[in-house]
C-alpha cells in the first residue's frame, strides 16, 4: 500500500516513474562485507562506524570524543570551520551541529541523530561491546542500531556530497547529539533552548524513528514515524493505621489496592485513531485474516464498537496499543515487616498516551476506574504532549519512489511509536519530524538496548546508499 493513497497519488504512477528513473536505482554487492568489494563511501562509512562504536558514549563517558572525532573528519574533508560546531552544556557533553548551505530557494531541512548510548557490561556480552566487530554477517557493537549507524550515514553522506560538489536548493543541517538516552540535560532539547538558530528548519528527519522489517531475508515494511506515545507514570497507594498480625482486620492496605489495581488492569480507554493509527489499522485490515480482519474493519467504521476493540486487544498488543492510551502496572511494594499488617501498599501504573492525551485526563480517568476514597492516586511524572506530524508529499513522494525502486514491492508505511524519541521536542516547538531509515531488521530479533547488538553488514550499507538518494531528493 502506498502512503500518498492518502495525500491523493496512486501507487500506479509511481510504477511508472520508475521505468524513468533507473538512474537512481542503489546497487549493492551481495558481498559488500569483504572489504575489497566497497565502494569508495561504503568503505568511508565504515571506518566511520568502527571509530564511533569503539568510543564510549554512555553518560558518564559523554559524547563529547565522538564529537571532536567527527568534526575533524568533516574539517579534513573541506567543511568550513564557521559551518561546524561542537557545543554543550559542558565539555564533557557536546553536540556537533553542521552545515551545507544551499541556495535558500527552499527552507532548511534538519537530520537529527543521538551519538550517545546505553551502558553495556562487557560481563553480559559474548563480544565486547565496545570493539567494533564484523562476524557472519553482522557489526557488533553498542549503538550498532541505536544509534550510531546513521550517524556514520549522514556524516559519510555530507562528505560525499560535498566531495561530489553537490550544491542543493536549501540548507542540509545535521545534528549529531547527547543525552537522548537519558542521563544528561542535552540534546535537540538544549540546542532548542538555547541555540534554535543552528537548527531551525521547515521540517526534521530523524532516523532514530524509523527503518523496515526484514522477514526471511525480504524487505517487507518501511515505517515512517510520524509521532510517539507520550510518557506518563502515576503512584497509586492505599493506607491504613496498620498492627500485629496475629489480630487481622477487614481493612488492609495490600488487599485494598489489589482490587484498585484489578479495576485499572480490566479498564481499557477509549479507541482514538488519528492519520497514523488509521493507516496502520487499514494496512493491517488487508493483511490479517479471519475474526481479526472482522474486527479491524469494524473498529474503521466504528471506533466505539467496544467488543471488536477488546477482541483486537485479546489477539495483538501491539494494534491495542496503536488504538488507544494504555496503562500498566508495573512496580508494587507494601509493608514494612512479616508480622505485622500493612500500613501502606503502593503501585506504579505506567501509562503511554496518544499524542493528542494528556496527564490530567488519564489522572482523573484512574481516579474514576479506582473507584476507592480510601486509594490515592497520583502523578508522578509526565512527558509534555508533542503533536502528530501530518504527511507532507515533500517528504513521502521521494522516500516511496526511492524505496520503492531500492527494495521492489517493499510497503512504506506510517507509525506511531510506542516509545519515544528527541523528536518530540522538535513537535512541541512546530517543528514536523519524520522517523526515516533505510536500515532494515528482523523484528523478531531486536537487541537495541541488550546483549550483543547488532546491525546487518549488508543492511547499514544499503541504508546509507538509500540515504544518499534520499538527502537529495529533498
Amino acid at each position: 500500500m502506498c502512503i500518498k493513497k492518502y495525500v491523493f497519488r496512486t501507487c500506479l504512477f509511481l510504477s511508472f516513474l520508475l521505468v524513468f528513473t533507473v538512474n537512481t536505482r542503489i546497487t549493492f554487492s551481495q558481498t559488500a562485507g569483504k572489504s575489497e568489494t566497497l565502494t569508495t563511501y561504503q568503505k568511508l562509512a565504515r571506518d566511520i562506524f568502527k571509530e564511533l562504536i569503539e568510543i564510549n558514549t554512555t553518560d558518564s563517558s559523554g559524547s563529547t570524543p565522538a564529537v571532536e572525532a567527527l568534526a575533524s573528519r568533516l574539517r579534513t574533508a573541506g567543511f568550513p570551520e564557521k559551518d561546524i560546531q561542537a557545543i554543550g552544556p559542558d565539555p564533557l557533553h557536546k553536540n556537533l551541529v553542521v552545515r551545507v548551505h544551499g541556495s535558500g530557494k527552499k527552507p532548511p531541512v534538519l537530520f537529527i541523530c543521538h551519538l550517545d548510548v546505553v551502558q553495556a557490561f562487557p560481563r553480559d556480552w559474548t563480544v565486547d561491546p565496545f570493539t567494533f566487530l564484523e562476524k557472519d554477517g553482522y557489526f557488533y557493537g553498542r549503538g550498532t542500531t541505536d544509534i550510531k549507524s546513521e550517524a556514520a550515514d549522514l556524516v559519510t553522506n555530507l562528505i560525499r556530497l560535498r566531495q561530489e560538489g553537490y550544491h542543493p536548493d536549501r540548507d542540509i543541517i545535521v545534528a549529531l547529539t547527547d543525552g537522548e538516552e537519558g542521563g544528561s540535560e542535552n540534546g535537540v532539547n538544549w540546542l532548542l533552548t538555547h541555540h534554535r538558530e543552528l537548527i531551525d528548519a521547515a521540517f526534521c528527519i530523524n532516523p532514530d524513528g524509523g527503518g523496515g522489517d526484514l522477514k526471511n531475508g525480504k524487505h517487507v515494511t518501511l515505517y515512517v514515524q510520524t509521532s510517539e506515545k507520550i510518557y506518563a507514570s502515576f503512584m497509586v497507594e492505599a493506607r491504613d493505621k496498620g498492627g500485629h498480625s496475629s489480630v487481622p482486620t477487614r481493612e488492609n492496605a495490600i488487599y485494598r489496592l489489589a482490587d484498585g489495581l484489578i479495576r485499572i488492569a480490566d479498564y481499557d480507554f477509549p479507541v482514538r485513531l488519528n492519520e497514523t493509527t488509521r493507516i496502520i489499522l487499514e494496512e493491517a485490515s488487508e493483511q490479517e485474516t479471519g475474526q481479526l480482519k472482522t474486527d479491524l474493519l469494524a473498529i474503521l467504521g466504528n471506533p466505539d464498537d467496544s467488543a471488536a476493540a477488546h477482541r483486537i486487544a485479546e489477539t495483538s498488543p501491539w494494534y491495542n496499543a496503536m488504538m488507544r492510551t494504555t496503562c500498566v502496572a508495573t512496580m508494587a511494594e507494601a509493608g514494612h515487616a512479616e508480622n505485622a499488617l500493612p500500613q501502606s501498599a503502593r503501585a506504579i501504573i505506567n501509562c503511554r498516551m496518544l499524542p493528542d492525551d494528556d496527564a490530567e485526563n488519564v489522572l482523573s480517568t484512574l481516579k474514576q476506574v479506582v473507584a476507592d476514597t480510601g486509594i490515592s492516586v497520583t502523578c508522578t511524572y509526565a512527558s509534555f504532549v508533542a503533536p502528530l506530524s501530518l504527511l507532507m508529499d515533500e517528504v513521502t513522494e521521494p522516500l516511496e519512489r526511492i524505496a520503492v525502486s531500492t527494495w521492489p514491492g517493499v510497503n512504506v508505511l506510517p507509525v506511531m511509536s510506542t516509545g519515544a524519541s528527541d523528536g518530540k521536542y522538535l513537535r512541541r516547538a512546530g517543528i514536523p519530524v519524520y522517523g526515516i531509515s533505510g536500515m532494515f531488521g528482523d523484528p523478531d530479533d531486536i537487541r537495541a538496548h541488550g546483549q550483543d547488538e547488532r546491525m546487518g553488514v549488508k543492511e547499514f550499507y544499503e541504508g546509507v546508499d538509500f540515504m544518499y538518494n534520499f538527502i537529495k531528493a529533498l
